[in-house]
């Protein structure tokens, strides 16, 4: 399957022939370790890519599931859906080449730098662009249900996708538009921790694209404190806390003042591990979002309007993402790389992951 790229420049069409693509570095692991992500160059046009490569024969690849992502990534459309030129087999591999999201993941940014969270600015113009991505997949009768940092990728310029279409669901079934969903997916341990009470309790009452919204919540918790609300607990507290409906918040010095205790440091200096304040707009947003009940949550084309985002209103181009993203810089060439086999062994590839100094870029599919 081949895909023309780009709308308003001239079309380049992507080969099915592995000789067409250069791989470099292991930049990310993708189905539960049965498949790399290399950074690779397309040789025609010297463009640098992304390429998922998956063992079929792995045996945690769930065929079923890798099938769907496919499909829905080459027919979700949209300037915030991760886009997929081709997609091929060799050597019973499956190729999924993709465009190069420079920075990686939101969770990635977090890994590298902003272990105590990203600034706010930032952080709103990450959602923003997330919720238009949602507004457009609700549009078309798809539930994300896997909404989290590691599935917001964003490209050198500050372009910013949502991936991760794996556990998409269509509410749309032979012809009609469901209004709730009871299907809940399978091997979806990894996304717990953002799922909405409703999809977790899987009630008579079943879920809609709200669990989405709440997904939205839980994710800009994660962007602004720096980690995921509930990790530290094991799974069936969390359960119980989110159908009891306890509310994650933001972590600053108005919601949590015994903060304002000064740490001494390592040095003994004292050190205010979160010292600073969240705007209310931020805080309102989280609020709504995160609501228990899924009617009190707004719809994706609501948020849009949210006061929080005011501040990028304010602001002109991408570049102000870029900025705010410093000292962090995107994956810009191969440079001293090491270039990887095309036809390597994946258990090979997968060892030398360690030797390869890309860190701060790692993609988590």
């Amino acid at each position: 399957m081949e895909r023309k790229a780009g709308m308003h420049r001239p079309l380049v069409t992507y080969d099915l022939n592995p000789s067409q693509y250069e791989l470099h570095a292991v930049i990310g692991t993708c189905c539960n370790g049965a498949g790399t992500v290399h950074l690779a160059r397309h040789l025609p046009t010297q463009k640098l890519l992304a390429v998922k490569k998956i063992h079929l024969d792995a045996q945690m690849v769930d065929m079923k599931y890798l099938e769907h992502e496919v499909l829905m990534n080459r027919t979700m459309s949209h300037v915030n859906i991760v886009s997929c030129h081709c997609t091929f087999v060799h050597d019973n591999h499956l190729w999924i080449i993709l465009p190069l999201m420079a920075f990686g993941s939101s969770s990635d940014l977090l890994a590298a730098h902003f272990s105590e969270g990203l600034p706010e600015a930032a952080i709103a113009f990450i959602l923003y662009e997330v919720l238009k991505g949602l507004e457009y997949l609700h549009s078309k009768g798809v539930i994300h249900r896997s909404v989290r940092a590691s599935h917001i990728l964003i490209s050198a310029e500050g372009h910013v996708c949502l991936s991760g279409l794996r556990f998409a669901y269509s509410m749309l079934q032979e012809g009609q538009r469901s209004k709730i969903v009871h299907d809940f997916p399978e091997n979806f341990v990894n996304s717990l921790l953002w799922s909405s009470p409703e999809l977790l309790g899987q009630s008579f009452a079943g879920y809609n694209t709200k669990t989405d919204i709440y997904s939205v919540g839980i994710t800009a918790c994660e962007l602004g404190n720096g980690g995921v609300p509930f990790a530290d607990m094991p799974v069936t507290q969390m359960l119980l806390e989110k159908m009891e409906g306890c509310t994650p918040q933001l972590i600053d010095m108005q919601t949590m003042p015994e903060l304002q205790q000064a740490t001494p440091g390592a040095h003994g200096e004292e050190s205010l591990p979160f010292q600073r304040t969240f705007s209310q707009h931020f805080k309102n947003f989280v609020e709504v979002c995160l609501s228990p009940d899924p009617k009190n949550r707004p719809t994706a084309s609501s948020l849009l309007q949210h006061s929080f985002f005011k501040q990028i209103r304010r602001k002109s181009g991408m570049e102000s993402l870029v900025s705010l993203l410093h000292p962090v810089t995107p994956i810009s060439d191969v440079g001293s790389v090491p270039t990887q086999d095309a036809e390597a062994d994946l258990n090979d590839i997968t060892a030398n992951l360690q030797s390869v100094s890309v860190e701060t870029h790692l993609w988590d599919f």
